[in-house]
């Protein structure tokens, strides 16, 4: 038996330095490694991987559970501009989420916390 510590989702990108700024500006993560076509970041112990990708790829989603959903929202609107993205709200399955497009890729992120 093992014990899974981390989930680092490898999204595809469009546009690498669009995606990267995204959550760069946004969300605080830090650039740990850049390979101009395959990016690191790092938040805490969270890593997401950007990768180049083609025009034709298929959408994939992942989520990242934080401490506290407001406060990650508050951070975010200044920069939402443009962005396809839903407004915290509860889900019946008892987490508060907000929904956001990933700029230049076909990938939708939630964040979200567990509802006390």
């Amino acid at each position: 038996m093992y014990t899974a510590r981390y989930l680092s989702p490898m999204v595809p990108s469009y546009n690498i330095p669009g995606t990267v700024a995204f959550f760069t500006s946004l969300l605080d993560f830090k650039i740990v490694r850049d390979d101009k076509t395959y990016v690191i970041l790092m938040k805490d112990q969270v890593t997401v991987h950007i990768l180049r990708a083609g025009m034709d790829i298929g959408q994939m989603e992942f989520y990242l559970e934080v401490d506290d959903v407001e406060k990650v929202w508050q951070q975010m609107q200044p920069g939402l501009s443009g962005l396809k993205v839903r407004a915290p709200f509860d889900r019946d399955y008892g987490m508060r989420e907000i929904h956001v497009q990933i700029p230049e890729t076909n990938t939708l992120m939630f964040i979200g916390q567990m509802i006390r």
